[in-house]
Parts: structure tokens; sequence; C-alpha cells
């Protein structure tokens, strides 16, 4: 019997501070956005073309607490984990989806600022998998971040 793969690698830079909640049953979630850029050659004129895609990074208990801690907006990273599709409707009544990676490693690469502490022990856990949404949950569309994490 063969089994799935679903797996991402990504190396970028952070778009903006990750920020951290918690489930209802208390475990701990960081969100962050993350910027990979990459390039390709015009058809025309041959010139380089910088294209730049960005991906929502979702980490969970001790890796979310990781995360909060020690990357900032500008952090270069490597993130290592799996795509999660979720649809839900959102406060307008239309169905939506999000596409996350759900990290299960992420790796600093960018030298450490100065107000941030030196990290002890390794950024890894084992993929915890997200609880399961409500039927009923809504989502305010004014706010990006609300529709990524349904709490």
């Amino acid at each position: 019997m063969s089994r799935g793969l679903n797996r991402i690698e990504l190396i970028g830079n952070v778009g903006r501070d990750p920020e951290m909640r918690y489930t209802p049953s208390g475990a701990p979630v960081t969100q962050f956005r993350l910027a990979v850029n990459s390039f390709r050659r015009s058809g025309d004129t041959g010139q380089a073309i910088e294209e730049t895609d960005w991906f929502t990074v979702v980490c969970w208990n001790r890796l979310a607490e990781f995360a909060d801690q020690y990357i900032r907006k500008g952090t270069k990273v490597y993130v290592a984990g799996r795509l999660r599709i979720r649809r839900f409707t959102g406060n307008d009544g239309m169905e939506r989806t999000a596409v996350e990676v759900v990290a299960r490693e992420v790796l600093l690469l960018s030298p450490r600022p100065a107000d941030v502490p030196a990290p002890t022990g390794l950024p890894t856990e084992e993929e915890v998998p997200a609880p399961d949404l409500p039927p009923d949950l809504s989502f305010d569309d004014e706010d990006p971040w609300n529709d990524q994490v349904p709490f």
C-alpha cells in the first residue's frame, strides 16, 4: 500500500513580525508571511525578472513559541512542512480558500538581531494536526490574518 506525500521546503524572508495566538484548548499557534523570491528570463529581452511568492506559515506548540520568540520581520528562514488547504465561509457569505504551510521545521538563516536572545535547543517538532473548525465560524474579512487562523 502506498502513502501520499505532502512536503514543501521554502527559503525566504519574513514579511512582518509573527503573530502568536492560542486555541481554546490552550495550544499555541504562530503565523507569519514568508516572501520567496525567484528569477526568470524575459522571452523578449532576455532580462532577469524577479518574482515574489507569498506563503502563510503556521507553527504549532513548541515550534510556535520558538517562532514568536526568535523570528522578526526581515529574518531569512528555512521552513519545511506540508501544505494545507482550508475552505470556509467569510462574513460576506462567500466561500473562501486558504492555502497554508504547516511547519514541521523552522531554521533561522539570518544573523540574530541584538534584541533577540540566542535560541536554545533545536526548533523542530513533529507535525500536530490542526483542530477541526466548527461550521459556524465567521471571519473578519477586513483583517487578512483573521481568514488564516480560526480563533
